[in-house]
């Protein structure tokens, strides 16, 4: 029943093979259409008939028209054959590397019936898939010396399509054992088999060439000239793709079914078992990105090791998850990257990889973006990261105006403080609750109302307005109305929170404006970038902060300040959250609610009390980048 199987996925890839080779011959019918027509002018009036004026002026017409139709035809044909498709990003793995894994992969070919692939490549990503890469910027991979028709022992006789190149997912080869990664290899790898069949090839060169040509139509230049002709070319690619749309989708789908149709005789217990890997992989490696690798690439770091990073990811999750336990048996086996020769090596050039397309970051490690070790991310990302957001919510507070602290008569503490944020966020109508001298009530519940007709220490002003609540506003840096970025966070902003939010996007949009353009955060230059984009991510992972979100992180990020500097706390690395604090050995979980409650409500309370408890001083200054 499998053969069967395969043979008729085969079949049906082939036949919508040949579905668009017929539309690009239909193609070719029309542009040699004029020609015939000018040909059949052209001798009939050279027998003598087809004379006259009239016949005479329809042999120019259709012959001008002929050549016109030759050119153009020629000029579409020579773009789309020369025209490199886009293929993507990888690590090339030679053979001299991993001898171990291209030894894996010939062997699994072999038990497959099917071409190896020609080059085994590594994507920062959890998927695999077969790539040809004949006619890409990165040239073509090393043909085979043996033809695969002839035979053994037989000098070939005809040029078969070269096998495309493997890409196989990095994270699979840390996290997965040596026989998950055979068991997941077994469908991709049977995907040869129909590459090498001519008229498949034949019509995925074609589709791949006419999506080139529409990406080379897309980059006109200015003139005029050249835009119309871009124009032309972008029209009849699109035109011939629309019509080939359905025919290669098809096409695909039936080499897909053929492909894991052959493999099913290949470890098809074990991959059950692998297929929970992938999805288990997949988890691990968008928690370890978002959480982890993004805030060391804000800094202008990235891990240098972020597949080693997954596997310590994943274990934890696996200490943490009930569910999970089985999966810390598996450590036992060999895993799959001991079929490098320097796993190190290629997780760094896979962890650089992923840094510039997740981020955008430059291809060269340089003063402004430098890998980092796991050991030192605690250093060099946690602590770097909440001082700098720390500094940059004082900057706007000295922007507004605020002072040190809402008492006149204490003194100046000498640095930045914790107090002062919490002062400025505080509402006043909590600020009586929380037993604050802006109000005039001390802690003891009497008032200090100064002469008669003022208010606290005799300041001339009610009690509410002993607090700097109108300051920020009236300032000239402030926004005239200020908000949160979307009606939600307006809505659960108190006015200041908002105006503080505010004045965070705007001091972080003037760093981004003052990085070079064509450039990213950590220092990216345009001759350094690997697109022509402006040095943009392809795959952004998160969307931009909301003004509410910025706000938060910036508070939070002067808590760990205040905690490390005065508490003895210390930065810390969670795995699957990333940054954490340690306060006396334990991971604080709890700051976040507290801090919502600060920013949304103008209640310090929460936070007061957990500052208290854990033997926080904010009153005292903290050290800032």
């Amino acid at each position: 029943m499998t053969g069967i199987g395969v043979e008729m996925g085969a079949q049906a890839a082939r036949s919508r093979a040949l579905a668009v080779l017929r539309i690009r011959g239909r193609a070719l019918a029309v542009a040699l259409l004029p020609a015939g027509a000018a040909v059949i002018l052209l001798t009939g009036g050279s027998a003598g008939h087809l004379v006259g004026r009239g016949w005479d002026a329809a042999r120019w017409t259709v012959g001008v028209l002929a050549v016109l139709v030759l050119l153009a035809a020629a000029g579409i044909a020579l773009v789309v054959a020369r025209a490199r498709p886009a293929v993507s990003p990888t690590v090339p793995v030679p053979e001299k590397s991993a001898p171990d894994l291209y030894r894996m992969v010939r062997d699994l070919a072999d038990r497959l019936d099917v071409p190896a692939p020609s080059a085994i490549a590594l994507t920062p990503d959890c998927d695999s898939w077969l790539e040809d890469r004949t006619r890409s910027a990165h040239g073509p991979p090393p043909r085979p010396a043996p033809d695969e028709i002839a035979g053994p022992g037989h000098r070939a006789q005809r040029r078969t399509p070269v096998a495309p190149v493997l890409v196989i997912g990095s994270p699979f080869l840390w996290w997965m054992r040596v026989g998950e990664l055979r068991a997941v290899l077994a469908p991709v790898i049977a995907g040869t088999g129909p590459s090498a069949h001519p008229d498949i090839a034949a019509a995925r060169r074609f589709v791949r060439g006419l999506d080139a040509a529409v990406a080379v139509a897309s980059t006109s230049g200015r003139c005029p000239l050249a835009r119309g002709v871009c124009a032309g070319l972008g029209w009849v690619a699109r035109l011939l793709l629309r019509g080939c749309r359905e025919h290669a989708t098809q096409m695909e789908r039936g080499v897909a079914a053929a492909a894991a149709e052959r493999a099913q005789a290949v470890d098809y217990g074990l991959r059950i078992v692998a297929q929970e890997q992938v999805g288990l992989a997949y988890a691990g490696w968008d928690r370890l990105l978002t959480r982890v690798a993004l805030p060391a690439w804000r800094m202008g770091r990235w891990p240098a090791r972020l597949d080693a990073g997954v596997v310590a990811a994943l274990t934890e999750l696996s200490r943490r998850d009930r569910l999970a336990e089985g999966f810390a048996s598996r450590l036992g086996e060999r895993p799959a990257c001991d079929l490098l020769e320097e796993p190190g090596t290629v997780d760094e050039a896979a962890s650089l990889l992923a840094a510039r397309l997740f981020h955008g970051g430059p291809a060269e490690s340089g003063p402004d973006w430098a890998p980092v070790d796991w050991q030192a991310y605690p250093e060099e990302v946690v602590d770097r990261t909440w001082r700098a957001d720390a500094a940059r919510l004082h900057r706007v507070l000295d922007s507004f105006g605020v002072r040190p602290s809402l008492d006149p008569t204490a003194p100046d503490p000498g640095g930045p403080t914790l107090a002062r944020v919490l002062d400025h966020l505080t509402l006043p109508t909590r600020t009586a609750a929380a037993g604050t001298v802006a109000t005039g009530i001390d802690a003891a519940g009497t008032e200090d109302t100064g002469p008669a007709g003022t208010g606290p220490a005799g300041t001339g002003t009610d009690a509410t307005d002993a607090t700097p609540s109108d300051a920020p506003y009236a300032s000239e840096n402030s926004p005239a109305s200020p908000a949160y970025d979307d009606e939600e966070d307006t809505d659960r902003g108190t006015e200041r929170s908002a105006a503080l939010a505010a004045g965070l996007s705007a001091e972080l949009a003037r760093e981004e404006a003052a990085v070079p353009r064509g450039a990213s955060a950590a220092g990216q230059s345009p001759a350094s970038s690997l697109w022509d984009d402006g040095g943009l991510p392809l795959f952004p992972l998160q969307p931009p902060r909301t003004a509410r979100e910025l706000l938060a992180d910036h508070v939070r990020a002067m808590v760990c300040c205040a905690a490390v500097d005065t508490a003895g706390a210390v930065p810390a690395l969670d795995w699957l959250d990333g940054p954490s604090l340690l306060l006396g050995g334990e991971r604080a979980t709890d700051l976040t609610p507290r801090v919502l409650s600060l920013i949304e409500e103008g209640d310090p309370g929460p936070l007061r009390d957990w500052l208290g408890a854990s033997g926080i001083r904010p009153e005292k200054p903290v050290r800032l980048v």
